[in-house]
């Protein structure tokens, strides 16, 4: 199957972005991805290789928008995070450009309490 380039054009930003920025365990990476149909975040601590929190919306049957969606996984996301006591994080946005979905889970988990 042949990539398309707007996929490969994806990828290069989010190795620029990569070489930039590293998440400890204090102060995590929060890594956004969208699909065509669903929206998934997590917090990555990258010294350890773990995923310490993570939130998507595949489980929401409403008939929000999917922004609206991001935006409420961005919510259980920082919810998620500061049950574990984490309050701060490095935003990463995996390449996509920072508008819409993306944008909405950025600005609900700093709804939720997350810094970054």
């Amino acid at each position: 199957m042949k990539t398309s380039k707007k996929v490969i054009d994806r990828e290069k930003r989010h190795n620029r972005i990569r070489t930039k920025m590293d998440g400890t365990a204090k102060v995590p990476r929060l890594v956004v991805y969208k699909s065509l149909n669903f929206n998934y975040a997590q917090l990555i601590d990258d010294a350890t290789g773990k995923t310490l929190v993570n939130a998507s919306d595949m489980k929401d049957k409403s008939k929000s928008t999917k922004t609206e969606k991001a935006k409420k996984v961005g919510i259980e996301l920082a919810k998620l995070a500061l049950e574990k006591s984490i309050k701060a994080c490095v935003f990463d946005r995996n390449g996509f450009k920072y508008h819409g979905r993306i944008k909405a889970v950025a600005e609900g988990a700093r709804e939720g309490g997350l810094k970054f």
